[in-house]
């Protein structure tokens, strides 16, 4: 590409010409005339036309090298994810919060950046943190350079500390209130003053298991969601916000039973974000007549919906679910597949106790598929005399003794069909039966959050031997959980529907390139594919320019 002066009647101009193999010879043809020469001088247009042209001609030149392999590569780095992370970090308030913490402490490092750091590699390439320390090299991530794997321990440490003893007011049994807390509820305020205000509270719990003891009291020995009894554990409590938001996150000790968790988790609620009238929704696994009881006190009362106990609940069993009376039909908007789908649901009052009974057809169509395919499997094995079969807890359920033989109770059958695609809410709302449905499934957002935290973030197993460094490795996840969700949400604002691998994958092939020719500098920007554009205009970032020059 190179510029031409043309004369035509009598006049100069200046044009834009490339060179072309048309049928094996070369052919010039015009790109654009950018006017007549005398003009353009008048104008003082022409001295910078053309050293823009030579600067584009020299950044061809250069471009066309690098792909040729002709230039050496001074240096190359993985920018698509820390410019994007980079913005949502600074803009969700984590930067100046935990820069601020750290400010004045004697670490000889830089805290914040250790922890963004970590932030960022559980996002782009999830790992242990001695993994972190050789992934950073192959990004550029501003201030990480510096970091070594002593520090990524030390910073974790710094999130899990506990605090004085003066500034513990608000703990729970279970932990003592630590760095982390205070970094939590400041994420809450800032974005509370911002966004939104609170009605609804989703809480949940998950367990994590150790490859080792799993620190000083953290690491149990309990009732495994990972399905690893063999390997001690410690119980991760989410509370996300009406807008499925994390607002804070809770570890205690392996052996804390999900029953023991809930009150004391609503109490610190309550004194940590100020919350006093948000509707607590939480599963069955929470309930107890303690719970309920401290729900309800009448001089301080908190709302709730809470999942129910169907089959050991005499009141329900019987009361709530052998009660006849007319369901409501409720078609909830779906988005995604995971939304609810619809239901059937009708309310029923015990001696004041408020219950709502939610009936869905497709998992009632499920339920009794998977029974009978139990049933099935289980008659082939009683034809064949196997007793091995009493041991499994699927087949056990339906069988009963008739003198040395078993067989197929058919009572317990019909019984358990009476459940088939049912569940039941306690609440003490006044909200419509058809509403506390819908809030109640909306506790999916929660087991989502498990999982992206357990997979997507790969946050277990964990191999740290002190409670507070683990304590920081678990809420490094739940700061990544912030980021994740704020991308999602800007990128859905935009009405752009993108899954979270293809992201991390697209801005995982962004590079910039450091080239030297001459001894002139020059970096080039790679890997612009993919879904970039959109993430890179949700987030409100600039990709950078294709090449340019350093000193």
């Amino acid at each position: 590409m190179f510029f031409r002066e043309k004369k035509t009647k009598g006049y100069s101009y200046l044009q834009v010409v490339e060179n072309q193999w048309v049928d094996g010879r070369s052919r010039q043809r015009v790109l654009g005339t950018l006017g007549r020469l005398d003009q353009l001088r008048e104008a003082g247009h022409l001295d910078a036309l053309l050293a823009s042209g030579a600067r584009y001609s020299q950044s061809l030149m250069v471009l066309s090298a690098h792909k040729e392999g002709r230039m050496a590569e001074i240096s190359k780095k993985k920018i698509g994810g820390p410019l994007i992370f980079e913005r949502l970090w600074k803009e969700s308030g984590c930067a100046e919060i935990i820069g601020r913490h750290a400010r004045g402490r004697k670490f000889g490092f830089d805290l914040e950046r250790a922890v963004f750091t970590t932030v960022l590699h559980r996002l782009m390439s999830p790992g242990s943190d001695r993994a972190c320390e050789k992934w950073k090299e192959a990004y550029r991530v501003e201030g990480a350079d510096a970091l070594d794997l002593q520090h990524f321990y030390r910073a974790m440490g710094w999130l899990g500390n506990p605090l004085g003893e003066e500034e513990q007011d608000g703990l729970v049994p279970f932990s003592p209130r630590c760095v982390k807390d205070v970094i939590e509820e400041e994420l809450f305020f800032r974005r509370r003053d911002l966004f939104t205000t609170m009605d609804m509270m989703f809480f949940d719990t998950t367990s994590i298991y150790f490859e080792g003891e799993g620190g000083d009291t953290l690491g149990e020995y309990g009732h495994s969601k990972d399905h690893r009894p063999d390997l001690k554990q410690m119980v991760v409590g989410a509370l996300l916000d009406g807008e499925g938001h994390p607002v804070c996150c809770e570890m205690w000790p392996g052996n804390t039973t999900d029953v023991n968790t809930l009150i004391p988790v609503v109490g610190r609620m309550k004194k940590r974000f100020g919350v006093e009238r948000a509707c607590v929704v939480a599963d069955r696994g929470m309930i107890s007549k303690e719970t309920l009881s401290w729900m309800e006190n009448p001089q301080n009362p908190t709302p709730y919906i809470l999942g129910a106990r169907m089959r050991r609940v005499k009141e329900i069993d019987i009361e709530v679910l052998g009660r006849a009376g007319r369901y409501q039909v409720v078609h909830p908007q779906r988005s995604h597949a995971k939304d609810p789908s619809p239901l059937k649901v009708k309310e029923v009052l015990v001696e004041g106790r408020r219950h709502i009974v939610c009936h869905n057809d497709d998992q009632a169509a499920k339920d009794a598929s998977d029974r009978e395919a139990i049933l099935k499997s289980l008659t082939d094995k009683l034809k064949g005399g196997d007793k091995s079969l009493v041991g499994n807890k699927g087949y056990r359920r339906y069988l009963k003794t008739r003198g040395e033989s078993f067989v197929i109770d058919e009572k317990k059958v019909a019984d358990d069909a009476r459940y088939d695609g049912k569940w039941v809410l306690r609440t003490n709302t006044d909200l419509p039966a058809a509403e506390v449905a819908l809030k109640y499934k909306q506790l999916w957002m929660v087991e989502t959050l498990f999982r992206t935290i357990k997979s997507v973030l790969a946050t277990r197993p964990i191999y740290h031997k002190r409670d507070e460094t683990i304590r920081g490795h678990v809420f490094c996840s739940f700061l990544a959980l912030i980021l994740m969700k704020e991308l999602m949400g800007r990128l859905e604002d935009k009405s752009h529907s993108l899954e979270w691998k293809d992201i991390i994958r697209d801005l995982d092939n962004m590079d910039e390139v450091e080239l030297e020719e001459d001894g002139k500098r020059f970096v080039i920007r790679t890997g612009s594919s993919g879904c970039c554009g959109k993430v890179f205009q949700a987030a409100g970032v600039t990709i950078p320019p294709t090449i340019r020059q350093v000193q």
